[in-house]
């Protein structure tokens, strides 16, 4: 199986699963589900700490591109209805929304915040799906109470900070 067969099924299994589970499915389902992105890396990105976030998916930008494709052409086959989301970044602060890819470029923007919702939602449903989706993540903080080590980035954490 070549490299952009095995992309392109990789991109549809995440989709399915994505679908499947929770009526509808995002550009960030499908790289999570294809292992190219963390949640963890979507998150911190959310809390404004990745700049954008191509910059943390795994892979060149043509395997990106075509796994966004690959997903597009899925997701009209299956009829799905297309939801534009902002996504917004949680900050001290005015609201900002969130940039997916270096160039910020609108057209990759919409590209990516587009979500294909299941036709067998209801409008009610939908409005509500929109609403939890755009709502930005909660801010949390955390106070060090002796020195130690992030679990995920290895940075030192020191006491009081």
């Amino acid at each position: 199986m070549n490299n952009r067969t095995n992309i392109e099924k990789r991109a549809i299994q995440a989709a399915e699963a994505a679908l499947h589970q929770q009526q509808y499915v995002c550009p960030i389902d499908i790289f999570v589900g294809m292992g190219l992105l963390q949640p963890i890396q979507v998150q911190e990105w959310l809390r404004g700490k990745i700049p954008y976030l191509e910059q943390v998916i795994q892979g060149d930008i043509s395997k990106i591109s075509f796994a966004m494709e690959c997903f597009r052409k899925w997701a009209r086959e299956k009829n799905l209805k297309p939801l534009k989301i902002i996504y917004l970044i949680r900050t001290k602060g005015p609201k900002k929304e969130a940039q997916f890819s270096k160039s910020g470029d609108l057209s990759i923007e919409e590209a990516y915040s587009i979500h294909y919702i299941s036709p067998t939602l209801s409008e009610k449903k939908r409005q509500q799906l929109q609403e939890k989706l755009e709502k930005p993540p909660e801010l949390i903080s955390h106070i060090i109470t002796s020195d130690s080590q992030c679990s995920t980035c290895k940075t030192t954490l020191l006491k009081g900070s």
